[in-house]
């Protein structure tokens, strides 16, 4: 095996349901956008490129399936190209416009607006109609896939298959807790007054560690809403985003507040990647993640020394968090082999291979049969999400993954921004008022291109 900008859901089977409530939905126009290279069928045979959107993180796995598709699949051979998640966009953005895109690639919710507005999607409808897969892929995935895209309602165009949801999850380490003879963080009060407790600097012990590098963002969102309790990215109108509510402004205000207090310091650059491999090996009482490195934990520190909880309740009980992307695989316009993508899209997705990437991101598949497999109840922090999301606790605060802007103003342009409010050289509201000009500005050109 060979290895800038765009114009931007039995209990396995509540699992997907539930988690499926994590994404957003929204209206628009079809994608389209600047014409070129439409790419050809091709011959269904010899080589594709596929990009991975997790490279590193999920190459082990990745390089599993693709040894079993080319076993199946003899006259296709899969060169496999592993692209860190923090690099991902800008490496599809540069390549759109130098020409140079693969066959098929990650194309998860949160930039699937801005490559289809781009014109660099190949859609899948009539493909996936044509499938063994059609019927069998959880709808509430499809639905908020062709919702990110930017199209509409009942009008609307799947640009990516579904793989997997994702729901954020708080991690603390039960031995620590148990030892400081805390309760668990089931509340903000309690995750505050646990940080405190847990945070000994001369012993190199910390209650918490703060996502300050790439991803930081949407991290620091979901501890604001959380806290807040606001349950709408908008205001009534649909036209301003709330996101500096004086409530939320607090909000950031009081997390920000741990960095360094109750935080290692080198928490100002770290992305997830070394956020939980920190976690994994030190003495850090609790980290915000996602499903996605549950498997790494226990690895690391086996199940017995930690717990993965849906995010604290607010004063009234309520759990407030906003929404996790979809990811999925999609095949780029460009590519001449498009028989032979599509067949892999087919193989990664079917039950076996959907149900083997899951388990080992330990997130819930798209496959309706793969979701049925017993690992997905037995993982403990999946099982939860469901209960929480299903029993009226939690409100989905839905974040604009339509924008075909999202993932730039969410990445590029403010991540250095919230490392500024970290350093304390930019206040929270001076960050939050910038973000929420650039949404208001992004929402109101989406309005006027959907007419």
């Amino acid at each position: 095996m060979r290895s800038s900008r765009g114009a931007r859901r039995s209990a396995a089977a509540v699992a997907v349901s539930a988690v499926l409530a994590l994404t957003a939905t929204a209206c628009g126009d079809d994608g389209s956008g600047s014409s070129g290279d439409k790419g050809a069928e091709g011959s269904g045979k010899g080589e594709i490129t596929f990009w991975d959107n997790n490279g590193g993180v999920r190459t082990d796995i990745w390089k599993e399936i693709i040894a079993d598709f080319e076993k199946a699949n003899p006259d296709i051979d899969v060169k496999y190209v592993p692209i860190a998640a923090t690099e991902y966009q800008s490496k599809v953005d540069t390549s759109i416009q130098a020409k140079g895109l693969p066959d098929v690639g990650g194309v998860g919710a949160a930039m699937l607006a801005g490559f289809a507005a781009q014109n660099a999607l190949e859609p899948l409808d009539d493909r996936l109609g044509k499938s063994s897969l059609n019927g069998k892929l959880n709808e509430d995935m499809v639905k908020s896939l062709k919702a990110a895209g930017g199209g509409g309602a009942d009008d609307s165009t799947l640009y990516s298959v579904p793989t997997s949801a994702n729901n954020g999850v708080l991690y603390y380490r039960t031995d620590l807790f148990k030892s400081a003879g805390l309760d668990a963080p089931t509340t903000w009060d309690k995750f505050y007054e646990s940080a405190d407790e847990l945070t000994d600097k001369d012993k190199n012990a910390f209650g918490y560690t703060i996502r300050g590098g790439a991803g930081s963002i949407a991290q620091a969102l979901d501890a604001m809403y959380g806290q807040s309790g606001i349950t709408s990215f908008w205001d009534t109108g649909n036209e301003k985003t709330t996101v500096n509510d004086p409530k939320n402004v607090a909000a950031l205000e009081k997390y920000t507040g741990l960095f360094k207090k109750v935080t290692p310091a080198a928490d100002l650059n770290n992305d997830f990647t070394k956020m939980v491999a920190q976690w994994d090996s030190g003495t850090i009482g609790m980290l915000n993640h996602n499903l996605g490195s549950y498997q790494d934990h226990v690895k690391a520190l086996g199940a017995d020394k930690f717990r993965g909880i849906p995010q604290p309740v607010g004063p009234g009980g309520k759990r407030v968090q906003v929404s996790n992307p979809v990811d999925g695989l999609g095949i780029f316009k460009t590519s001449k082999n498009k028989d032979a993508a599509w067949k892999f899209i087919e193989f990664a997705t079917e039950k076996a291979q959907n149900s083997r990437f899951n388990e080992s991101a330990g997130q819930v598949p798209s496959n309706n049969d793969a979701a049925k497999d017993a690992w997905v109840s037995d993982a403990e922090p999946t099982k939860l999400a469901a209960e929480a999301l299903t029993d009226g606790s939690t409100t989905i605060v839905q974040l604009p993954y339509y924008l075909p802007d999202w993932n730039t103003i969410s990445k590029t342009d403010n991540e250095p921004a919230f490392q500024k409010v970290l350093n304390g050289s930019l206040s929270e509201k001076e960050f939050l008022d910038t973000l929420a000009e650039q949404l208001n500005t992004a929402q109101t050109e989406w309005n006027e291109q959907k007419g």
